[in-house]
């Protein structure tokens, strides 16, 4: 490495950029709720990486255990041909906290692998094509996901996608005659994050689960950044009182190493495996390292019982977060959208909280909308002071707009 050029012009020349104007932070650790830059300044995080850190960063029993399984071995062979205690062990733990006909995960990196895995899936077990999904959806940025995403601000530059996919609105009860004999699956996920944390309602949710199974359509649950305790429930759909067909998971499911897993039943997962065989293959799903890294983030969630206080810490960023300039407040559990006037107020509060050790972001489908998703284990001390450094901002805005 040339020594004499900083890291972060070494970063903006060789590292592949996602967008002009990157946030260019550099951090020397982590720990808890916060990061660490080399001057030694701390920085709230009240993101979790987008979702991923639900137990704070650093966690003790997480390192120990990817440390006792580097020791042992890491890659051994591609997914599926050995039996690895780590894949064994995490499928397991999930599956016993899930309802029956959840039985059989496959693991793969990442979420955007778990949609493409799933939509595999429905297509092949149903013998159909067509796929429903929903405005303003996220699912990830690969092929198929692009193409269920509700969103063709983001899309359109990679025309053409997959065919035969359609949208309809989420709640609008209605249009779910839209769902068909045609119909494949149905992709939604369970509480809408890229728009603005938007949650279905109970009867829509009940009701797209009856007309899915009168019509023999998988219902497919992202619960890739809304699962696994962040709604104050282990699994968010389990509030709707309905099973998915098939599940989705990936983000936190690592404890901040990489993996995902799409989840069904024994019956339908096998269709996978014949006719052709391979029908969905991964060198790097499942990393023995990741899946002991995730089980013990499970174990640790399940333990200390994270997902209990998750409510009444959301109840209280709402009490805390009463302001003039703040529009509404959504909010499912500790996935939360503070709504201002338009992206360049939004962006401007962003910038402030992010400079004064804050750190935040919008969403991709609801930009003048604050994101806050801190890690599950954070306490009512750190909420309110990250509460009072939010109202002060906008305080100062306020004044300034005088």
């Amino acid at each position: 490495m040339n020594t004499h050029i900083s890291l972060r012009q070494l970063f903006l020349h060789h590292n592949a950029q996602t967008s002009t104007t990157p946030l260019l932070l550099e951090f020397d650790h982590a720990k808890g709720v916060y990061l660490y830059d080399k001057s030694g300044k701390s920085y709230m995080d009240l993101i979790s990486g987008i979702g991923v850190s639900n137990l704070g960063h650093g966690r003790e029993e997480v390192k120990r255990a990817i440390n006792e399984q580097v020791e042992r071995y890491m890659h051994l062979m591609v997914y599926g041909e050995y039996v690895l205690a780590p894949q064994v062990n995490l499928a397991e733990k999930l599956c016993s906290l899930l309802p029956e006909s959840l039985s059989s995960v496959y693991f793969v990196n990442s979420g955007s692998e778990a949609v493409e895995g799933a939509l595999k899936l429905a297509k092949r077990y149903t013998a159909r094509t067509e796929i429903i999904s929903f405005t303003d959806s996220y699912h990830g940025s690969t092929h198929g996901a692009l193409s269920i995403m509700g969103n063709e601000t983001f899309k359109s530059a990679y025309r053409p996608l997959l065919p035969d996919v359609h949208f309809i609105n989420l709640n609008v009860i209605e249009q779910l005659s839209r769902i068909s004999d045609k119909t494949a699956c149905v992709i939604l996920e369970t509480v809408q994050g890229e728009a603005g944390i938007r949650i279905p309602d109970a009867t829509y949710m009940n009701q797209l689960r009856k007309v899915c199974d009168h019509h023999g359509v998988l219902l497919i649950l992202d619960e890739i950044q809304c699962g696994l305790g962040r709604t104050g429930h282990l699994f968010a759909f389990q509030q709707f009182k309905i099973v998915p067909d098939i599940l989705l998971l990936a983000k936190s499911l690592g404890g901040g190493m990489p993996i995902g897993a799409f989840i069904s039943s024994n019956k339908i997962m096998a269709e996978l495996s014949d006719h052709p065989i391979l029908g969905h293959i991964t060198t790097f799903g499942g990393h023995p390292v990741c899946c002991a890294a995730g089980l013990a983030a499970l174990d640790v969630l399940i333990r200390e019982k994270l997902t209990d206080s998750v409510e009444e810490k959301s109840q209280l960023f709402a009490n805390l977060l009463v302001h003039p300039l703040i529009l509404e407040v959504r909010r499912s559990g500790l996935l939360m959208a503070v709504q201002f006037a338009d992206y360049e107020q939004n962006k401007r509060i962003i910038d402030i909280c992010i400079e004064r050790g804050l750190i935040v972001d919008w969403f991709l489908h609801n930009s003048n909308s604050m994101r806050l998703s801190p890690p599950l284990s954070i306490t009512q001390t750190e909420i309110k002071t990250a509460c009072k450094i939010i109202i002060t901002v906008l305080d100062e805005l306020l004044l300034s707009m005088v």
